[in-house]
């Protein structure tokens, strides 16, 4: 007696049919990737940046260049630049060192830099991922920076300094250096533009004075001439 034999193909779900076309489309095997959860950076003032170090342990990461640094830190800090002094000597970065040590250099005595490409990995080197971290720069903008860059690579408990160490008031953290930490952004020519702008302001309110006071006495001098002496 014969026995018929029917065979039953079942045909795989739409969503695995699909997935198994992806994989073969691309040369490998779908993986369900688990998203990686990014924390936002926190923007705080100097009060607010006081209080995170001394009531929740808040590390300082000052990421400014080595000359600001030298000038005044925050004695508790870690010093990490996010710049480094560019010393290359390809014809294109001598040019634009020459001009910028002329100029930019002269006025405001800040090195020529670049950016620190081991910048995140000496911070990973120091601080793991969950440690909380005051980013601190001098005017606040590359603490921003390095900030974002940190926050990308999986630490999630940064915070930012607003407006930089140039918004701190005297005496809010102990410092070493030779300034006041607010001033360590001033060097070159700038340091003493002040002090020439006093002088020459005094010289104008003397010479008011003069031509208001005594008006014959200003008018004769400057009615003098040294060729007549001669």
């Amino acid at each position: 007696m014969a026995v018929l034999a029917f065979s039953v193909t079942l045909s795989p779900p739409r969503a695995s049919l699909l997935t198994q076309r992806l994989g073969t489309f691309s040369g490998k095997s779908c993986s369900r990737k688990t998203p990686m959860i990014r924390a936002e950076v926190k923007y705080v003032n100097g009060e607010e940046a006081k209080r995170l170090v001394d009531e929740e342990g808040y590390s300082i990461l000052d990421i400014r260049d080595r000359t600001q640094f030298d000038r005044a830190h925050i004695k508790s800090c870690r010093h990490i630049p996010l710049f480094i002094e560019n010393n290359d000597n390809d014809f294109g970065t001598i040019v634009k060192r020459t001009v910028h040590n002329n100029f930019v250099g002269t006025l405001f005595g800040l090195p020529f830099t670049k950016l620190n490409p081991d910048f995140v990995q000496a911070v990973k080197s120091q601080f793991p991922s969950d440690s909380k971290l005051l980013v601190v720069c001098q005017e606040g903008l590359r603490s921003a920076v390095a900030a974002s860059q940190l926050e990308s690579e999986g630490f999630q408990n940064i915070s930012c300094l607003t407006s930089g160490l140039t918004s701190i008031k005297p005496g809010t953290f102990e410092s070493a250096g030779t300034v006041e930490l607010q001033n360590a952004g001033k060097a070159g020519l700038v340091t003493i533009q002040g002090k020439i702008s006093v002088v020459l302001g005094t010289v104008l309110i003397c010479a008011f004075l003069l031509i208001t006071l005594f008006p014959d006495q200003a008018e004769k001098i400057l009615q003098m001439n040294p060729q007549d002496n001669s």
